[in-house]
């Protein structure tokens, strides 16, 4: 892991005031850029050849006298793909432009986790050694510390012989990198039977089918809770609800929108439906659910700062499901910007936007911390 102080040597090179602000350009990388333009930094994203034109045409900024008149990209790095942005002559044209650069769930997929930790040497804002604890099944991974931190998440199933319930079975898609080839089974019989299944068809392999994590399935409403830590807060609280989203997924949406004589004619390749994330939606808590919810960040942000030196910095997404009886259970964390955030841009969140008195996206507020921290002399408390 590259230490701390290496990253703050190089933050002593930048002329903080002309801070840009750096992304991935994937995932939730027109929030970063929109919140940064409100905040009044310059933007740069980093493209894979092929997938350049939403950010170097279509969302491309136009400014007038430094102002933005349109669009919300400044400049753009386009490489054949996206681990390139690892090289050490293209992590000092980073540097060159005094970026401080926000991970997202596409730089951590499509880079390695070993040369984020090691090698990358251009000041993240958030947590950088968090980002290894997405990887399910590592030593230390969010559900070791969701146990540590005393967090509710779906009952661990050992065996596929030991199914008597409903359960969800969590692995890695064959072919889609960021996408999952999850499949839920009631039973042995039905998980052996969809399991070959989906390996025929290619979805699934059978490496990771023996890897795969096997658990209680919630039936409740699915609440991802975007979160942000502030270490520069001295009065007020230093956990605050930004916004929450939900998932549009393929084909599951599909299936569900049929009526159930319709889907019970679904022949073998349409019968499982598949869990690609294809968009976001917005959503709001009942009132009476709010203390819950910032109860569960308070405990994950508690045993992040206990057991990932210095804890969570930013945002943080808690993606929960809520049971009958109001029960909130965490199915997955992302410990940086999430990845329904783009449902925020420009508009903000209710929750957002009511403690702020401003349109306020993740985006915007993590552009606000950087803002904030250059301004008190403080960016070495929120880089790593």
């Amino acid at each position: 892991m590259i230490d701390r102080k290496e990253i703050i040597d190089v933050l002593s090179d930048y002329d903080l005031t002309k801070t840009t602000i750096g992304v991935l350009a994937s995932h939730s990388a027109l929030d970063v850029c929109d919140g940064s333009v409100e905040e009044g930094f310059n933007t740069h994203a980093v493209c894979e050849k092929g997938r350049e034109r939403t950010y170097c045409e279509y969302f491309k900024a136009q400014r007038y006298n430094g102002k933005v008149m349109r669009g919300i990209v400044d400049s753009v790095d386009i490489y054949e793909k996206f681990n390139e942005i690892i090289k050490t002559e293209n992590q000092q044209k980073l540097r060159k432009r005094n970026v401080i650069f926000i991970p997202n769930r596409s730089f951590s997929s499509y880079c390695s986790i070993d040369e984020i930790e090691d090698n990358f040497k251009v000041p993240i804002f958030g947590s950088r050694n968090l980002l290894r604890s997405e990887e399910r099944g590592i030593e230390k991974d969010y559900y070791w510390l969701l146990e540590k931190a005393g967090l509710p998440y779906p009952e661990k199933i050992d065996s596929p012989e030991d199914i008597d319930c409903l359960v969800m079975v969590k692995l890695s898609h064959a072919v889609k990198k960021l996408e999952r080839g999850f499949f839920t089974a009631s039973s042995y019989a039905e998980f052996k039977k969809k399991k070959d299944a989906l390996i025929k068809q290619g979805i699934i392999t059978k490496e990771a089918l023996a890897a795969a994590r096997i658990e209680r399935y919630i039936i409740g409403p699915v609440f991802n809770l975007d979160m942000f830590f502030s270490p520069l807060e001295e009065e007020l609280s230093k956990i605050e609800l930004l916004g929450i989203d939900w998932r549009f997924e393929t084909s599951l949406d599909g299936h569900v929108r049929l009526p159930a004589p319709q889907q019970i004619t679904l022949n073998e390749s349409q019968i499982t439906p598949e869990y690609t994330v294809c968009g976001h939606n917005s959503a709001t808590l009942r009132e009476s659910l709010l203390e819950d919810a910032f109860e569960l960040a308070e405990k994950y942000v508690k045993a992040t700062r206990k057991y990932y030196q210095p804890g969570i910095i930013g945002p943080f997404c808690l993606q929960t499901c809520v049971d009958k009886d109001l029960n909130f259970y965490v199915y997955d964390v992302a410990p940086r910007v999430g990845g329904g955030t783009n449902v925020h841009v420009s508009v903000g969140h209710p929750y957002g936007n009511t403690l702020w008195r401003k349109p306020m996206s993740t985006g915007r507020r993590m552009a606000m911390e950087i803002r904030r921290a250059i301004e008190q002399d403080r960016v070495a408390e929120i880089v790593t």
